[in-house]
């Protein structure tokens, strides 16, 4: 008689390790950390079958409390290691977890490359606007006139946009959220169900070194700034009192007020357009709310799963013969020459 091995669904707890979390008291970070451990075991996954892989920065420090396996890499580089693993184990969910720093400046051509490639794998993207490991330098996404250690007088440099980043990259799945928000979860969950690479960009409040500075749409007095997305409902916000229309004679969104419910001249959102969600991510902060949740959602063939189907085609019928691959083209012997008298 065959004995039935029953798996026992995880929990939160057993996705936490017995290693001390270090991050400033207060940090955003510890937020995201929960969020994720609340979320893995909802969308099923397995702790030996889950690899969380990090650059450098106070958010890499996220693979020593994820009890997965995990890797602390070099500055920038988590989506090369990240590729490699993949292309090794395609079976294995692969989480990278970076920083505005660490992700968009000296990783910012292995973040491009890898969403371009669209490796099956989640990119959670900490934005807090800082460098707060190293001190407060300025980041960039630091915003005009930033006064950090680097910039005394304020910053001059014009700020980059993590989502208009991915997206111009290529990216098949583009989601913001915030770090103590309910909904961050929901998100966490869209891009695990997304094929392909999902970048979520979640805004971490750096509580030392830029503390507040997305308090105007994050505090829960300023929620009403807040413009959650949902795929086939119109884009309201502030209770319900406003939407974002499409000015038809700019080609631009505009804000509306909403008079009794109807939101007949409201957008629908739909995930898979591509053209509103270039929109949605250049829209300005102050005239109009932060989009944020899934802002675009249209997945298309995986890096790895082209890879694996490549090496099949070019192996099919053939037999593995090292001896004749090196033997392979051409060849010649080295005879021992007599020595000179």
């Amino acid at each position: 008689m065959n004995e039935i091995t029953t798996i026992r669904p995880s929990t939160p707890k057993d996705w936490e390790t017995d290693q001390e979390v270090r991050w400033c008291p207060g940090c955003g970070d510890y937020a995201i950390l929960k969020a994720v451990q609340r979320t893995m075991p909802e969308i099923g996954a397995t702790p030996e079958n889950t690899v969380f892989i990090s650059g450098i920065g106070c958010s890499s420090r996220f693979p020593y409390y994820m009890e997965t396996y995990g890797f602390h890499t070099i500055h920038g580089r988590a989506p090369a290691v990240a590729t490699g693993v993949k292309l090794a184990n395609p079976d294995l969910d692969v989480w990278i977890i970076t920083g505005d720093g660490d992700g968009l400046s000296i990783g910012g051509n292995h973040t491009m490359h890898l969403l371009r490639r669209n490796l099956d794998c989640q990119v959670l993207l900490f934005n807090n606007e800082i460098y707060g490991l190293t001190k407060g330098q300025y980041s960039p996404t630091s915003r005009v006139g930033t006064r950090s250690p680097s910039t005394p007088f304020g910053s001059v440099d014009r700020p980059a946009r993590p989502c208009a980043f991915a997206l111009g990259s290529g990216a098949r799945f583009i989601a913001r959220g915030i770090d103590v928000h309910k909904n961050l979860p929901s998100v966490l969950k869209a891009a695990h169900a997304h094929r392909g690479a999902a970048f979520v960009e979640i805004f971490q409040n750096c509580i030392v070194y830029n503390d507040d500075v997305f308090a105007p749409f994050t505090e829960k007095a300023n929620a009403g700034h807040q413009l959650w997305l949902e795929h086939g409902q119109p884009m309201v916000f502030a209770g319900g009192t406003k939407g974002i229309a499409l000015d038809t004679e700019r080609l631009t969104l505009k804000v509306v007020d909403i008079a009794d419910g109807d939101t007949s001249g409201v957008i629908v959102h739909n995930v898979t357009n591509r053209a509103i969600a270039h929109m949605l991510v250049e829209m300005p902060f102050g005239p109009f709310p932060m989009a944020l949740g899934v802002l675009y959602d249209d997945p298309a063939p995986t890096f790895e799963s082209a890879v694996v189907a490549q090496n099949a085609a070019a192996s099919e019928g053939k037999v593995a013969d090292l001896q004749k691959l090196v033997s392979k083209g051409q060849t010649w012997m080295v005879e021992k020459e007599p020595h000179a008298i």
